[in-house]
């Protein structure tokens, strides 16, 4: 892949960057080398995830054709690659809603959690796990409603919630998450392809973990919950103060001979977008994957550091590109408001960062889609705050009531790509020139 110049088109560079550490995380790209060979009986690909599509994809055209396979995976609504929806491989798959769960993710998850039984040791279970999994595996524990569940993941969602925290809960109030999924399929080997999408790529995190054992407990899910204060019925409470919700723990016996194997993570694809902005003759700098915190705060602080290293070359020479990735979280103050945690974060970095020249800012979730919202995010320009006062648009307006969307979509400036079939969570990249 070659960039447009960073000089002449700082726009297409960025959107090249973006579209590099995408590519970076496609599993046709990544699969291949972490595929075991088949075994004595059957092979049996359970999965969920916004990649599970392309995951399914993948495993089914790398997968020998004389082997048996077979399996359901199911993914987010228009989220399976084009080739395989025309025609399917021996994987089946199934679409359901996300970020919040629905019905179709109720019963794909019953399905998924049925083709368990009957496994022998000779079979093998590829679990294909990315991103996004949470809301489409939604099997609620016992004594749990679907609706129950829809109201405390929208809660959590609204409230702040780091994802390790998000996902706590969502393990403790599932029948199929946090390691459970692994223990339906004893006795046969599990092998769990993952992509990340989380700040250090904790398997336990990814999805909320389902073949993997918790170490997070009953207790640490209703800190979780009363930090954030959000209320839950007594059915939720009971099971989670009594311990009737508690997940296995490290050591249980049911996860002996399993093996975990991360095929794409998030610094990967950050050093993949690094690759090519040298290659385009600029110094990269990444200053991490694990970035979290509120967007727009996190947004100030890299605007802070753009403008140091405009200003004084400092702690970088100019020019060149500073990346960054992990998860940010948006609190929800308004109602009405669209955009996600990307647009944001940008609306509070071209807040912070006054006009500065020479500055060119690119933030887009790596799934294409930022919160619910049909674009990936948006580029912010030196001249991104004129441009809007001259429509009309106060930007300190649009952030106090969480409606960066509209304010970047009729500037012209929202990045959509459409849904990319990965998910490494968030990128970011600043252009100083």
């Amino acid at each position: 892949m070659t960039a447009p110049s960073p000089h002449t088109d700082p726009r297409g560079f960025l959107r090249a960057l973006y579209d590099a550490a995408v590519a970076r995380a496609l599993p046709a790209r990544t699969m291949a080398a972490f595929l075991p060979p088949p075994p004595r009986g059957r092979t049996l690909v359970l999965g969920a995830g916004k990649a599970g599509g392309a995951m399914a994809a993948a495993l089914d055209a790398l997968w020998p054709a004389g082997a048996p396979l077979s399996g359901l995976v199911v993914t987010r609504y228009d989220h399976v690659p084009p080739g395989y929806r025309a025609k399917p491989g021996r994987i089946e798959v199934v679409e359901a809603a996300h970020p919040v769960p629905d019905a179709a993710g109720q019963q794909a998850a019953r399905r998924i959690a049925a083709l368990t039984q009957g496994l022998t040791a000779d079979d093998l279970v590829l679990c294909v796990v990315s991103g996004g999994g949470s809301a489409l595996l939604a099997l609620p524990a016992d004594g749990v409603t679907l609706d129950e569940k829809q109201a405390i993941n929208k809660a959590l969602l609204k409230s702040g919630a780091a994802i390790d925290e998000m996902n706590c809960v969502r393990k403790h109030l599932s029948a199929i998450k946090g390691g459970r999924l692994a223990a339906m399929c004893a006795p046969a080997r599990v092998l769990s392809l993952l992509i990340s999408d989380v700040p250090g790529d904790s398997p336990e995190v990814i999805a909320s973990g389902p073949t993997v054992p918790d170490a997070t407990t009953c207790a640490d899910a209703l800190a979780v919950l009363a930090r954030y204060r959000i209320e839950v019925s007594a059915a939720v409470r009971a099971g989670l103060e009594s311990g009737a919700f508690e997940t296995p723990k490290p050591g249980d016996a049911r996860f002996a001979g399993h093996e975990v194997r991360m095929i794409a993570t998030p610094q990967q694809s950050l050093e993949a977008a690094a690759a090519l902005a040298r290659s385009a003759g600029l110094e990269a700098h990444i200053l991490g994957d694990e970035i979290e915190g509120e967007s727009r705060e996190v947004g100030k602080v890299h605007a802070a550091l753009a403008r140091q290293v405009a200003r004084r070359g400092q702690p970088f020479a100019t020019p060149c590109v500073i990346l960054s990735g992990g998860e940010t979280t948006v609190t929800v103050a308004a109602k009405g408001g669209r955009g996600g945690r990307a647009t944001e974060f940008l609306l509070g970095c071209a807040i912070a960062l006054q006009r500065e020249p020479g500055v060119f800012v690119l933030a887009a979730d790596t799934d294409g889609i930022d919160g619910v919202e049909d674009n990936a995010g948006a580029i912010v320009t030196p001249d991104t705050l004129a441009r809007a006062i001259a429509q009309g648009l106060s930007a300190r307006d649009c952030l106090d009531r969480n409606d960066a969307y509209n304010f970047f979509a009729p500037l012209g400036d929202l990045v959509v790509p459409g849904p990319t079939f990965t998910n490494v969570n968030d990128f970011r990249a600043m252009l100083v020139t």
